[in-house]
């Protein structure tokens, strides 16, 4: 329903705009195409102006497809920049209403959540599961997040399972199970209401444990930042800023190779070299609240990945294939001329 990409890179205001001129081409799509608009306009920021098409749906003289759900929109929106009273209001709206749809009462009840009203997202959740799943023999899957979301909710809370709960979990596919997912503990520590988001940072967080013990139990290399050369043409054409630090990837890595040495010549022990990833970089620049096109990042992101244990001992034997991936050996390759 709403757009998920990072507003550093999407112009979303350009977004907003382009879909409101198609709204105005194609009248017989502009519910969703404006639904789509004030979405954009939320990730920019101008919740304002997000209002005012929420605001223009709901006043046309053209019947809505779901006005519910437009309404849900406009009091999570509001709720979001302190138009506190006007979203409850709507949002009791929406519940008497009863709509038989999923996504307005999961909007409405996040917004609750949100906004830590549990009691009051719990009771949205079950009004939603009691007229969406009464006398259904298989739930459908638009309804699963009603189930999932009031099976959260009530685990922040602390009560105990039933019926619902138990149909919640038996429709969980996941490996991991939703009373691990849905521990109020992960739910804070990790600040995200997702269940899938949650579930791949336990997934990452058990992988890793193993690597962090690895990596404490040897010395603390020193690690310079390696690109191959197909990350490194994504990472410069995504944050152009950074080609003053990287003008080529041949430059890049005799870069390297000569800041090694002068660490070696300077006595420094343990060197390493860190492969990095654009997607590995950018995660790493979004946990640090900073900008990927920051070039002081480069060298924290290294020392990261060092620290779990991703650093290559420099120099290598000078047999062995070398550090840079061409497959040759080092002495034939960048230790060329090494003493």
């Amino acid at each position: 329903m709403r757009p998920d990409t990072p507003a550093e890179n999407v112009d979303h205001n350009a977004e907003a705009a382009r879909l409101e001129r198609t709204a105005e081409l194609y009248p017989e799509d502009a519910e969703h195409l404006l639904v789509q608009a004030a979405a954009h306009l939320e990730l920019a920021g101008d919740r304002a102006r997000a209002t005012s098409l929420y605001d223009s749906l709901l006043a046309s003289s053209t019947p809505l497809d779901d006005p519910s759900l437009v309404r849900a929109l406009k009091a999570s929106n509001l709720w979001e920049y302190g138009h506190e009273a006007e979203a409850r209001a709507i949002i009791d709206g929406v519940r008497a209403a009863a709509p038989r749809d999923a996504a307005p009462w999961v909007i409405v009840a996040e917004a609750l959540e949100h906004h830590d009203e549990l009691e009051a997202a719990q009771e949205t959740f079950t009004e939603a599961a009691t007229l969406l799943l009464a006398d259904v023999a298989e739930p459908p899957y638009s309804t699963l997040p009603v189930l999932f979301g009031r099976h959260r909710v009530r685990r922040m809370l602390g009560a105990a399972h039933d019926d619902w709960d138990t149909l919640a979990d038996t429709l969980h596919s996941s490996s991991v199970s939703l009373d691990e997912l849905h521990d109020p503990k992960r739910v804070w520590s990790l600040g995200s209401d997702n269940p899938a988001d949650i579930q791949a940072e336990i997934s990452r967080l058990r992988a890793e444990l193993g690597t962090y013990r690895e990596a404490l139990s040897r010395p603390f290399p020193v690690a310079v930042l390696h690109w191959t050369a197909p990350e490194l043409t994504e990472l410069v054409s995504a944050y152009p800023d950074l080609s003053a630090e990287y003008p080529s990837h041949e430059e890049h890595l005799a870069t390297i190779e000569a800041s090694l040495r002068e660490l070696s010549a300077s006595g420094t022990p343990n060197l390493g070299i860190v492969t990095g990833t654009v997607p590995s970089y950018e995660a790493f620049a979004a946990s640090e609240a900073t900008s990927p096109a920051d070039p002081a990042l480069l060298p924290q992101y290294a020392t990261t990945l060092a620290a779990r244990g991703r650093a290559e001992a420099w120099p290598p034997q000078r047999a062995a294939a070398c550090w840079c991936g061409s497959n040759r050996q080092y002495n034939a390759c960048h230790g060329i001329t090494a003493a």
